[in-house]
């Protein structure tokens, strides 16, 4: 992959679907998460030159997660004068309303895992919307077509997608290449969502390599290792579970017979 190349697409692309908006063009929101996808996506739209506003949006966040985001999101300040922070902690907001919230829907750690993404992408947009940007998505290829590895209405409700093309290994090497900075290039890919710090991997059981791996098998499969027939299905177990975020809404279409 010809990073540099790479890297321009994606800017010239953020840049143009801007300006085909408005002639003055739309700035950014990106939410800043301390992962690699957020630092490479945040670090692409501050390259426009076009009004990049950064938002940490804590609920009750891992401390090395806070700290990661914080120095990603001074890093582009410093280094991008149209980029600007913005810090919204929610996590009394998330405790209103879990407490609010029936106990078995409290008491369902994927259904307030999603809840926070949901509430953080209700604020990405308030925020938007008040300053004339557009909220940019952060999922990459295996997370938004393979696996469906996000929060659907969550970290799934964006504008854009920029790097909706590239795999996971492929952030890592634009990351790098772009200046990001040591702290999340080393860190174990992690939604963020989950007070016991769990990681991607603990979460998929298997590895982003892994994965994209069998994103692209078409081979015989009596060839493959016991660990790659598991991968394999671990990865079409996802897939298959998490088609409707992946697909379009389904919309019942009524033949004319039926609605005369």
């Amino acid at each position: 992959m010809k990073r540099q190349v790479v890297c321009g697409f994606i800017v010239q692309w953020l840049t143009d679907y801007c300006n085909q908006i408005d002639a003055e063009g739309y700035g950014f929101v990106v939410g800043i998460s301390g992962g690699i996808d957020s630092a490479l996506t945040s670090t692409l739209c501050a390259l426009t030159g076009k009004n990049t506003l950064l938002l940490n949006l804590p609920i009750r966040q891992k401390k090395e997660e806070y700290e990661r985001g914080s120095k990603h999101i001074a890093q582009l300040c410093n280094r991008f004068a149209n980029c600007s922070e913005l810090e919204i902690d929610l996590t009394d907001v998330f405790n209103h309303l879990e407490k609010t919230l029936p106990v078995k829907v409290k008491d369902h750690g994927l259904s307030m895992a999603n809840t926070r993404a949901r509430l953080r992408m209700t604020t990405l947009y308030a925020v938007a919307q008040a300053n004339k940007c557009l909220v940019v998505g952060t999922g990459n290829k295996i997370e938004d077509f393979g696996v469906g590895f996000f929060t659907k209405y969550g970290d799934g409700g964006v504008d854009i997608s920029p790097i909706a093309d590239l795999t996971k290994s492929q952030v890592f090497q634009l990351a790098e290449h772009l200046g990001v900075i040591p702290d999340i290039l080393n860190a174990p890919p992690t939604d963020g969502l989950w007070e016991d710090g769990r990681v991607d991997e603990d979460q998929l059981g298997a590895t982003y390599p892994e994965l994209e791996w069998a994103m692209e098998f078409k081979d015989d499969e009596n060839l493959l290792t016991p660990r790659q027939k598991d991968v394999l299905a671990i990865y079409r177990k996802f897939n298959a579970m998490n088609l409707h975020k992946m697909s379009p809404i389904p919309v019942c279409m009524l033949p004319k017979q039926v609605k005369n």
